[in-house]
């Protein structure tokens, strides 16, 4: 019998998926059928993405594992009715994109880019010289898969690169401290700090006015993580008052970020509309007929989430 897949994460994605999906079971030698609309009881795996068109999972009893195309679960995790297990996109292409997309703005702030790019006024400024990247701290906060590799690149460059997360990790080259009680000493003279958390009740305003405060004066921020990571008030008031130089943003409580919203009128923030990293159908499919594999094969699941931390 062929292993059913239904295609839950919306009729946007599914032109897009079908092909590439399709294309990865046959290479994984899986007998799969797969559609956007299937019979609860006879699915063996849902494909799923927020927004989709699953709300209440309980009338899929065979079903072996929800497999998410989103590196984030905040908005699936919660779900009284999901009692499968469920797996978050760990997928190399986005994690490229996520890299490059760091690497850039961070590069961009440290070397003063926009001080050039922006003032094309005949005005010679010799004297803005940059400090080269060893003297240039950079704080990472989350070492998941993307912050680990964003901090290893940035330590490639010659960054000190400072990394915390909630729990004890090594990651080679890094600085890694952990827990709550330390965050602040991660955040302790860094001038530029990269947002990478999950989102949590725990990391809901993470970054809030005491803890910008130990920042270096005139620092910057990169939040490609989650837009509810930072208090965006604090964030504001710190932007105005010179603590915070400039915040390159790509993630917003509301998205897309109404037209009114102060960030787009501040001189000192960069909004980029949630492109730092996507998931490419291509890689992504590979990741997902993977798990399938697993799963008929009795192994344990890639990115499997642990329901208690919320990702």
């Amino acid at each position: 019998m062929p292993i059913n897949v239904q295609f839950a994460a919306g009729p946007k994605l599914w032109p897009d998926y079908e092909a590439p999906l399709r294309a990865a079971f046959a290479e994984m030698g899986l007998n799969a059928a797969m559609a956007e609309e299937m019979a609860p009881e006879t699915v063996d795996y849902i494909v799923f993405a927020p927004g989709g068109t699953i709300t209440d999972f309980s009338p899929y009893t065979r079903c072996k594992a929800v497999l998410n195309l989103w590196a984030g679960v905040e908005r699936i995790v919660t779900n009284p009715t999901l009692t499968q297990p469920l797996c978050r996109m760990v997928d190399p292409a986005l994690t490229e994109g996520m890299v490059e997309y760091v690497t850039g703005h961070v590069l961009r702030h440290h070397l003063g880019l926009d001080r050039h790019i922006l003032h094309q006024d005949g005005v010679w400024r010799h004297h803005l010289i940059p400090p080269i990247a060893r003297e240039r701290p950079v704080t990472i906060l989350g070492l998941g898969a993307l912050g680990a590799a964003c901090g290893q690149a940035l330590a490639a460059l010659n960054f000190p690169v400072t990394g915390w997360s909630r729990t004890p990790k090594e990651v080679a080259g890094l600085r890694c401290l952990s827990g709550m009680d330390r965050l602040e000493a991660a955040l302790e003279g860094a001038q530029i700090v990269v947002l990478l958390l999950p989102l949590t009740a725990e990391t809901t305003d993470l970054l809030n006015a005491r803890r910008i405060a130990r920042m270096a004066r005139g620092s910057f921020v990169i939040n490609p993580g989650r837009g509810p990571l930072i208090d965006d008030g604090a964030l504001i008031e710190a932007l105005d008052a010179g603590q915070i130089a400039h915040a390159t943003l790509d993630v917003f409580r509301t998205e897309p970020l109404p037209p009114d919203h102060p960030f787009w009128a501040h001189p000192h923030v960069t909004v980029t509309p949630h492109i730092a990293a996507d998931t490419r159908a291509a890689s992504a499919a590979r990741v997902v007929a993977e798990n399938i594999r697993r799963g008929e094969a009795g192994e344990p699941f890639l990115h499997l989430v642990d329901r208690a931390r919320g990702y």
